[in-house]
């Protein structure tokens, strides 16, 4: 079997990264019911429930501080694929139709996730 060229491993990489960030945006919404949650709880030690609440929004925060830097290695990352595209285009007969079609398809997907994000 042949090595993956660099253009598959960029393609996998803008996926994995996509499917990261929906990841954590479900995280995301967990972290929110939770913390709804802990505060519509009214009944218990009041410490105990402060202590909760606290540590659900620090864990809140934490997923909040990780999209920033995830967005901007998606960025870079289809930038990069966008450069392994018009290279491999260059190669005339000799370039992967296959590969290629699935590189545009991942940036296709990553923007449609920015989108739905923003």
């Amino acid at each position: 079997m042949a090595p993956r060229s660099q253009l598959q491993i960029t393609t996998s990489s803008v996926i994995r990264l996509v499917k990261e960030e929906a990841s954590y945006h479900k995280e995301l919404e967990h972290q929110v019911e939770r913390v709804k949650r802990v505060e519509a709880e009214t009944a218990g030690d009041d410490e105990n429930r402060e202590y909760l609440l606290k540590q659900e929004n620090l864990s809140l925060e934490e997923t909040k501080k990780v999209f920033p830097t995830l967005r901007e290695q998606i960025k870079q990352t289809v930038a990069k694929l966008d450069a392994l595209i018009i290279e491999e285009g260059k190669k005339g007969s000799d370039s992967s139709v296959e590969d290629i079609t699935a590189a545009k398809e991942a940036i296709a997907s990553a923007k449609i996730a920015q989108r739905e994000i923003s």
